[in-house]
């Protein structure tokens, strides 16, 4: 088991360190082409990115149930480093930009909905925190170093590191090729196949609708941070490309810190809601804090504190719902890739009308979507104790 998840946490680690790469320069790069609307660009191509992911996550989840996870994991790769070779290759061109952000989405389900579904084919209900906090640290650790690559890089030119995140995707399938192992036997492919096919929705009932919903609310606050951030930042202290990056290196780290010291070694199971509800008070603590960011030291440390937060809930949530699900780890994780696309869908949109009409706007709203997920995550408690009760 711990062959298997070292091998897809190296995997994720690669994948978004390709991903983020292009946070510190695709509004920088947008502003040159277009500066007089490159708000509503940056918002609309994340958007399309994640609509292409919310309607193929399932589509990807539920054909890696009856082929294996191996070979979708492969094909979302490939299809990564096509999408960013695009990019790089679009020079001026809006319209190439949004050909590769469409791309990119289309396959993006088919990697992490399926490595989700992957772990939890090799790990135990008692193991399941753990290794999804492998998955949670490993994507931190490549959005820790993917934007100071990026800031770093855009030195050279801003399309420079697309082709790098190219060039690390296409390194990842082939290793993929040679070392990933299939995680669902023929036995359980077979069945997969003679299995009525279920649509991702019917996961979407009882206690774990408000996980489901708590999961969206999560996603969509930190799109709208990842959407207006660059562009607050520019207006308020003249933040680079080189800074930006910089500012989610230390964001990145301090969370893959947590993940790997707090979520993966202190997390036991039937703790996860402890921490989720702490998790979103650090969130909205973050998001209130970069109000009074003067500079962007200032700003790092605050979005640090956020930080600490997002890695506290990503993994314990993503861990209660493979635990809990009644249906199959690849229509869950299907859902659960599903219900973060659309947060990422409507978050870039909403963030960009919102630091139209002013610029702290963004950020109360996040702080204040952070406050509610604890009534989603009360609800969901009380669901899953009374349903735990009736059972006994």
């Amino acid at each position: 088991m711990k062959s298997k998840l070292v091998i897809v946490g190296l995997m994720l680690f690669t994948v978004f360190i390709g991903f983020g790469i292009i946070i510190p320069v695709l509004p920088q790069l947008v502003t040159d082409v277009s500066p007089d609307a490159a708000n509503w660009h940056t918002g609309l191509m994340l958007t399309l990115y994640s609509l292409m992911s919310f309607l193929l996550a399932p589509v990807w989840g539920g054909l890696s149930e009856r082929i294996g996870r191996r070979p979708v994991i492969m094909i979302g790769v490939l299809g990564f480093s096509v999408s960013f070779l695009l990019f790089g290759l679009s020079g001026d061109s809006l319209l190439l930009m949004y050909a590769s952000r469409v791309l990119g989405g289309l396959f993006s389900g088919a990697v992490t909905a399926c490595i989700v579904a992957y772990v939890a084919d090799v790990t135990t209900d008692e193991q399941r925190t753990k290794g999804m906090a492998v998955v949670g640290m490993s994507i931190g650790m490549g959005f820790t170093f993917g934007p100071l690559f990026g800031g770093l890089l855009s030195k050279v030119s801003h399309h420079t590191p697309f082709f790098a995140a190219a060039v690390l995707s296409f390194l990842t399938f082939i290793a993929a090729w040679t070392k990933l192992e299939e995680s669902l036997t023929p036995e359980k492919r077979e069945a997969a196949r003679l299995r009525k096919r279920v649509s991702r929705w019917t996961a979407f009932r009882g206690p774990l609708k408000y996980l489901y919903s708590l999961a969206f609310f999560v996603t969509f606050s930190l799109a709208i941070l990842e959407a207006t951030l660059q562009l607050y930042g520019m207006e308020r202290f003249d933040v680079t490309p080189l800074k930006v990056g910089y500012m989610f290196f230390f964001c990145g780290l301090i969370g893959a810190l947590v993940q790997g010291g707090i979520v993966r070694r202190r997390v036991k199971k039937g703790q996860e809601g402890r921490y989720i509800a702490i998790g979103l008070l650090f969130s909205a603590a973050g998001f209130f804090l970069l109000l009074t960011a003067g500079n962007w030291i200032a700003a790092t440390f605050y979005l640090c504190v956020f930080g600490i937060g997002n890695a506290l809930l990503r993994p314990c949530v993503t861990s209660l719902i493979t635990q809990k699900t009644t249906v199959d780890q690849g229509t869950a994780s299907g859902l659960s890739s599903s219900m973060d696309s659309l947060g990422r869908i409507i978050g870039p949109l909403l963030g960009s009308a919102l630091l139209g009409i002013t610029s702290w706007l963004p950020f109360v709203v996040s702080g204040i979507l952070s406050i509610a997920g604890l009534a989603l995550l009360a609800q969901f408690r009380s669901l899953d104790r009374r349903e735990a009760a009736n059972a006994a």
